[in-house]
């Protein structure tokens, strides 16, 4: 709040000013007002005009005349700096040109007469008032600090009121205060002179009452009066330069047409010392001029400004806290979005639900790990090597590792990072996922190092990774690993012939990475894994098959462990429980998954069964997995025929089953499909090949699928007979769950990206067979594809769901993300089609192609629009068009005028940043690579038209781009005068 001395009676002080008399001119100075030296009074130098005569009555007010001067007289002084100021002002004044204020040249059009410029200033100030009234209710959080802002609020409110004329001393106050408010870091130093200068703004102004004292009207102080007007002037000139260049300062563009050396941006603090300098000359001159009573008053308003610079210090720091605060709550959100797309599976949930599943991790079963000689020498190594446990299936070698996991994680400055793969799952079984699981376990847990993923994150948001995945995670990962935060490092991945696709491109990023990185890693004895892994210099092999007496001893304990679990949980007589140890520790051959899967078969039965089943047993796993099947085979009347048929669908299928797409998938009555209950019975009796976690269905591992898959109970027609019976069961069953906007979407513009799935959701059964009915297909032998064509050509299964039921499954496919599998499934299905005999069907299926073809970009942002614009822009005579007329929004009154037929143009990709000068194809015509001026070369999917990678390094534009002649090499060549 303003002291009351100002506030309550500044009205007044200025009505009576207008009736005083005022000073005689005094001489023009001869020297600039910028002139730094501070002299004695007699020795000033005349700055400014000689003012009138203090007696006589003035036209103006002479605070108007006193900063109107000081302004006139730094428009002669520093006129680049001045008319800048006023280009700023006038763009303010001009809402239409604010906009492009630092961007484009504006018209100044500040008057130069006081008066018509004093108006211009009036609403200047008035604006920003207004303004800063509004901002209050966004700013009343700032609590206390926020009353100095006010108080030189109220100061500019009552002095603009009382003396609207001198308008020109509360522009650049207002601007001052704009800048302060604002928490965009600029030169401490500045903001500094601007927390000064608004602090003593009101001193500033009462100097002019000085002048106005009725007891100094002798002629003998006359020239001390007018000597203290011209240190007034000076001061003020300085002040008004101080401010007008900090405007400059923090809007940008003025730094370049102004010039840093006018701004002298680069000493704040001496520009600041002038003004100080300055007020010491003016307090100089009232010591000599002024009564008692005017000094206590200047006094008071001098600890008043004290007060106020504390306050207002408090407040730029407040502010600073706040925007901080906010700048990281929209970092938070902005992070939180960065892992949104990054997830795919936290491996630290994978670790536990692996561990769950396989009954519990026993310390006493993988301690021998941590004392072996090939884990300390690996653990001696302090910054980079190569730890490669390798073993037959069922030795343990996941739970080994999660020992070590858990021990390494024991130690709090341990940096580990895990990733677990898994063949029956696809998410979990490429290289790509096992990059980008740990890439979101970093930014899990050292949250900091998100910064390397938010600028592709900005450039791309959710579709980070559709494209070019592979090297963008290698990217991050390896900016990451590169970060002073992860020194020490240590990455494990199990089960890397689990990683079915890319495990080679996997292999060499490890090997290469691992001359500065700690790797633990864990495979079966597969060459492909021995040849990569072999030649590493920094690697430490541990073979499983070479350490028998310790994994005897883990075993041995593994089965302690357990037959005392089951002894207590069946309450056993010491005569069970002595036979079961005896006959496990007999059999299992050193194998962990043979214990655990006996022991679930123990769990099932009481104990007067218990000798029955240890005489069965066999060792080993594949006799194990064999006396499994036997068992099924023993089941009662059509259980056999279920467990046979849930078991081939499993093994199968691309993905573990949910259990209502299993139902429907592996052919059981509609009595057990309908509930999830019968599913799971099912399942139940299926040995202990299965396991179920949150409803979806999983082989136990994949040693059982690898028996599964070759075992002719299962498939006794063999793998492809099972794709196309998926084939057909997918396609039936999209057949009865499709229809025309499944989830009630309120329009047909709804992104899918704000789309939730209903509950329950009516895709939920068919969410597995939208995606991979053509994969099962394309996989089923030659002679049913054959018979398939044939039957489709007249009314069959494909033709009648291409002519009902097309569109709602391009819904569908946009609903889960997945049109791209639509894409590539459409130009598989067309060449398979191809010189079948089967033209009408042929046709359907070439024009269903163009159509997902052409319209794929808009049905995959807006699902619905596949109804609309799909429909409405495709070709007047194309057969999708003409099948689905009805399907044609009725709202859409005058429709597009399009060509008739398809054109010659299959698709346009687009992606590069300048002319594309050299295409071709690959030899197998799948990949097509394009090069460009952009200085890239891209690889694109000839058949999606999706981009798959992109290649950088050439200095200059790319003229020329080959395939050698096997596809497995890209020679580019330049204008930096190389080829790569």
């Amino acid at each position: 709040m303003a002291p009351s001395w100002l506030g309550s009676n500044l009205s007044s002080k200025f009505r009576q000013r207008r009736q005083s008399p005022s000073l005689p001119p005094s001489p023009k100075s001869s020297r600039p007002a910028s002139t730094t030296a501070i002299q004695t009074p007699s020795q000033l130098p005349q700055s400014s005009p000689a003012p009138k005569d203090i007696n006589t009555p003035p036209s103006g007010s002479l605070q108007e005349r006193i900063w109107n001067q000081a302004y006139d007289n730094l428009k002669e002084s520093e006129l680049k700096v001045v008319n800048a100021f006023e280009e700023i002002l006038s763009a303010k004044l001009d809402p239409n040109k604010s906009s492009s204020a630092d961007h484009q040249p504006i018209e100044n059009n500040i008057q130069k007469d006081w008066k018509s410029r004093s108006r211009q200033m009036q609403q200047l100030v008035q604006t920003e008032l207004d303004q800063m009234k509004k901002r209050d209710s966004i700013t009343r959080g700032l609590d206390e600090s926020l009353q100095a802002v006010q108080a030189v609020r109220g100061i500019i409110d009552g002095a603009i009121r009382a003396a609207p004329e001198a308008a020109v001393a509360w522009a650049g106050v207002c601007l001052g205060l704009e800048i302060l408010l604002n928490p965009i870091t600029e030169a401490e130093s500045n903001r500094q002179g601007i927390i000064y200068i608004l602090s003593r703004i009101e001193w500033y102004w009462a100097l002019v009452d000085l002048l106005f004292d009725k007891s100094k009207s002798e002629r003998s102080l006359k020239g001390l009066q007018i000597q203290l007007e011209n240190s007034i002037t000076q001061l003020y000139e300085k002040l008004l330069l101080y401010q007008m260049k900090s405007i400059c300062l923090h809007r940008r563009h003025w730094i370049v047409t102004i010039g840093r050396d006018v701004l002298k941006i680069d000493d704040w603090a001496g520009q600041l010392n002038e003004i100080k300098e300055a007020e010491t000359a003016v307090q100089r001159d009232t010591e000599q001029y002024n009564t008692e009573e005017s000094k206590e008053k200047l006094g008071q308003l001098i600890d008043s400004a004290r007060v106020r610079e504390e306050s207002l210090q408090a407040i730029r720091m407040v502010i600073q806290d706040l925007s901080q605060q906010q700048e990281k709550r929209h970092q938070n959100k902005e992070d939180e979005e960065c892992l949104k797309a990054l997830y795919l599976s936290d491996p630290r949930m994978d670790k536990k639900r692996i561990q769950e599943t396989k009954g519990g991790l026993l310390k006493d079963s993988y301690q021998w790990i941590l004392e072996h000689t090939s884990f300390l020498q690996f653990s001696d190594r302090a910054r980079s090597g190569l730890l490669w446990i390798k073993g037959d299936p069922g030795k343990g070698k996941t739970m080994l590792l999660c020992g070590i996991i858990d021990e390494l994680e024991k130690n709090p400055e341990k940096c580990l990072l895990y990733f677990f793969c898994q063949a029956t799952e696809t998410r979990l079984n490429n290289a790509t996922a096992v990059l980008q699981g740990l890439v979101y376990s970093i930014s899990c847990q050292y949250p900091p190092l998100i910064s390397h993923i938010r600028e592709e994150h900005r450039k791309k948001g959710e579709k980070l990774l559709e494209t070019n995945a592979w090297q963008v995670l290698t990217e991050i990962l390896t900016s990451m690993l590169n970060d002073p935060i992860l020194d020490g490092v240590i990455l494990m991945v199990d089960a890397l012939d689990e990683c079915t696709t890319g495990r080679a491109q996997l292999l060499d990023f490890i090997i290469e990475s691992s001359t500065s990185v700690r790797w633990i890693l864990s495979s079966r004895n597969w060459r492909d894994i021995e040849e990569k892994l072999g030649k590493v210099e920094q690697g430490t092999r541990l073979d499983l098959e070479l350490n028998t007496e310790a994994i005897h001893n883990a075993v041995e304990t593994y089965i302690r462990y357990k037959v005392e679990r089951l002894a207590e949980t069946k309450q056993y007589k010491e005569t069970t429980k002595a036979a079961v140890r005896r006959e496990l520790l007999a059999h299992a051959d050193d194998t962990f998954l043979w214990v655990a899967l006996v022991y679930q078969e123990l769990e099932e039965v009481e104990e007067w069964d218990v000798d029955d089943v240890l005489k069965e047993l066999p060792s080993g796993l594949e006799a194990l997995y064999d006396r499994m099947i036997q068992q099924i085979q023993q089941l009662k009347r059509k259980d056999p025929e279920r467990c046979s048929s849930v078991l081939a669908t499993v093994s199968a299928a691309y993905r573990p089953l949910h259990l209502r797409e299993l139902g429907h998938l592996a052919g059981l009555p509609q009595a057990i499909s309908s509930s999830i209950t019968g599913i799971q019975v099912i399942v139940s009796i299926c040995g202990s090949f299965l396991t179920v976690r949150d409803d979806v269905v999983y082989v136990i591992h994949q040693s059982a699928k690898d028996f599964l898959l070759s075992n002719t109970f299962i498939f006794p027609s063999g793998i492809e007979d099972q794709h196309f019976q998926l084939f057909s069961r997918s396609l039936n069953l999209l057949l009865i769950t499709l229809e025309r906007n499944l989830y009630k979407l309120s329009s047909p513009g709804s992104p899918v990206d704000e789309v939730s799935s209903p509950s329950p959701n009516p895709l939920l059964s068919a969410r597995y067979s939208c995606i991979y009915w053509p994969n099962h297909l394309l996989e089923s032998s030659p002679k049913s594809r054959k018979d398939w064509a044939q039957s489709s050509a007249g009314g069959g299964i494909v033709d009648t769901f291409f002519r009902q039921k097309y569109l709602n499954w391009l819904e569908a496919l946009s609903l889960l993300c997945s049109l791209p599998a639509g894409v590539t499934a459409m130009e598989r299905i067309e060449r398979l089609l191809n010189g079948t005999g089967t033209p009408e069907l042929y046709a359907l299926i070439k024009d269903a192609r163009r159509f997902i073809l052409s319209q794929k970009g808009g049905i995959e942002i807006a699902p619905l629009q596949v109804y609309a614009s799909a429909l409405i822009f495709s070709p007047t005579n194309s057969l999708i068009r003409r099948l689905y007329r009805q399907e044609e929004p009725e709202w859409i009154e005058l429709k597009p005028q399009v060509e008739h037929d398809w054109n010659a143009c299959l698709q346009t990709l687009e992606g590069h940043d300048n002319s594309v000068t050299s295409v071709v194809f690959s030899p197998d015509g799948q990949r097509l690579a394009s090069g460009s001026y952009d200085k890239t070369v891209k690889i694109w999917d000839a058949t999606s038209g999706n981009c798959m990678q992109t290649l950088s390094g050439h200095d200059d534009s790319i003229i020329s781009v080959a395939f050698s002649p096997n596809g497995q090499r890209l020679a580019s060549g330049s204008y930096d005068n190389t080829v790569k």
